[in-house]
């Protein structure tokens, strides 16, 4: 298997999927949303899929669908909740470079208005303070991350470009 895909991780609102694309484009890259494989598959919206079978089910279909991921020269956006998956983490790692978009709790509260809208994971149910969130993903992020990179305040196309530095230069 390739292992020349880069994934992206990081909390809801760190802009995975958007600067997926600029990122793909940027390094001549396919691009993979994993949330979109996820709905294909399931021919359900991520939400629907929370709302029929909770968090813990919603994780383990994402589990199931980001293990079986097969991809080259791809940049691969995860869902926020993928790193409550240790079996599909281990199958990204074995296929890419990880590569966790840090931002700061501060920025998040501005990114995120709508948690529910978003089919944003909340392990410890409904009530689960972003804050919470936050604290609960952040040190799985770092656990996992082969390259952090810090996005606050950056546009983009200005991320996607730093994010493309850091691999060009962890290749080196």
């Amino acid at each position: 298997m390739a292992d020349n895909n880069i994934v992206l991780i990081g909390m809801p609102g760190a802009g995975k999927s958007t600067l997926g694309i600029v990122l793909a484009k940027i390094m001549n890259l396919n691009f993979i949303d994993a949330d979109l494989v996820i709905q294909n598959q399931t021919d359900k919206t991520l939400q629907k899929i929370i709302d029929a079978l909770g968090p813990e089910g919603f994780i383990e279909v994402e589990n199931q669908i980001l293990s079986d991921i097969k991809a080259e020269n791809s940049i691969i956006s995860t869902g926020g909740s993928a790193v409550y998956s240790d079996d599909a983490m281990k199958h990204l790692g074995e296929i890419g470079t990880i590569v966790y978009l840090k931002i700061s709790y501060d920025q998040l509260v501005e990114r995120l208005s709508d948690l529910q809208e978003r089919g944003v994971v909340l392990k410890g149910g409904i009530g689960m303070s972003l804050r919470e969130l936050y604290d609960e993903r952040k040190p799985l992020y770092e656990q996992y991350a082969d390259i952090t990179v810090d996005v606050n305040d950056l546009s983009i196309t200005a991320a996607a470009r730093k994010v493309a530095d850091a691999i060009e230069k962890a290749n080196n």
